[in-house]
């Protein structure tokens, strides 16, 4: 079978969280996740994505993140920096600053708020597209963005060489098969609970946020699925289902996953406001979720 561009960005990628302390970053922290990660394995690290809490970060600090993320990974796995907005000219601008840097690859989500046409869509990416040499991942999140970007519009950025990846997180396993059947575009999951469903019809991996806290057991299942063992990737979708489902179905991510790091003992720090801790009956819940899992540091908690 002919690979898909974006095929070397197959596998594990894992939207990192952004660690705070005192209300700053907490860039010792940061570093320390990169070299968990790293050591479980992960192919490709996504800064600053939704699960980075980009929308609360200053300019500043959105670019040092994906500085300080690219130096400290140093070619032992891919970047690719979350640098997408709802303004084509920022998007551009991130983009730019980021390739400089050194990443591997850009996360595009798609304009959020102002609700563009599909044409609109096109164009954006586009602009994104020709002006960086690196390669381009359109995200599709309808939930976070309020408008989907049509598979006719993917099909046609499916045109451009510099747009390589989707990543997919519209919930719509026919949305994914339509893309893999129609375009050469690697497609990533959006959603760590449907990523064996989707790899079973031509996805090639996942940009997990779960992957933060259990990335070997991320890994296990998408290396399975590439092989083509199904029965010990369907026990680690089951596995990992029930841990996702009851884990990021408490609160909008990335509440969840950053509670459940300082309860398993990789603390991230604070979130920033408008995001909020888990309430009592959250906690409770969560370190049930951990426990139930086999994850005996929670106990602690």
């Amino acid at each position: 079978m002919t690979a898909r561009r974006g095929s070397d960005f197959a596998g594990l990628s894992v939207a990192i969280v952004t660690p705070f302390k005192d209300g700053e970053v907490d860039y010792g922290r940061l570093k320390e996740q990169i070299e968990f990660q790293i050591e479980a394995g992960t192919r490709c690290l996504v800064p600053v994505g939704t699960t980075g809490e980009s929308p609360t970060l200053t300019h500043d600090e959105h670019e040092r993140v994906i500085s300080e993320t690219i130096q400290c990974v140093a070619g032992r796995a891919k970047v690719m920096a979350g640098t997408g907005s709802n303004s084509t000219a920022e998007a551009l601008r991130l983009t730019q600053r980021a390739a400089k840097e050194g990443a591997d690859a850009t996360l595009q989500v798609a304009p959020y708020y102002n609700k563009p046409t599909q044409e609109g869509f096109f164009q954006h990416f586009k602009a994104v597209a020709e002006a960086v040499d690196i390669p381009v991942c359109v995200y599709n999140i309808p939930g976070r963005t309020g408008k989907e970007i049509d598979v006719s519009t993917i099909q046609r950025l499916s045109d451009l060489p510099g747009i390589t990846m989707v990543k997919e997180a519209t919930g719509k396993l026919d949305q994914c098969s339509a893309i893999v059947g129609t375009t050469d575009l690697t497609v990533l999951s959006g959603d760590d609970s449907l990523t064996l469903p989707m790899m079973s019809v031509g996805a090639e991996g996942v940009i997990s946020v779960a992957g933060n806290l259990v990335p070997s057991d991320m890994i296990k299942l998408v290396t399975a699925a590439t092989e083509g063992d199904f029965a010990e990737a369907q026990r680690m979708h089951h596995q990992l289902f029930a841990l996702c489902s009851k884990m990021l179905g408490l609160a909008t991510n990335p509440i969840p996953v950053k509670a459940a790091m300082r309860m398993v003992g990789r603390d991230s720090g604070d979130l920033r406001l408008p995001m909020t801790p888990l309430d009592s009956a959250g906690e409770a819940a969560l370190q049930e979720t951990l426990l139930a899992y086999g994850m005996a540091s929670a106990a602690g908690a």
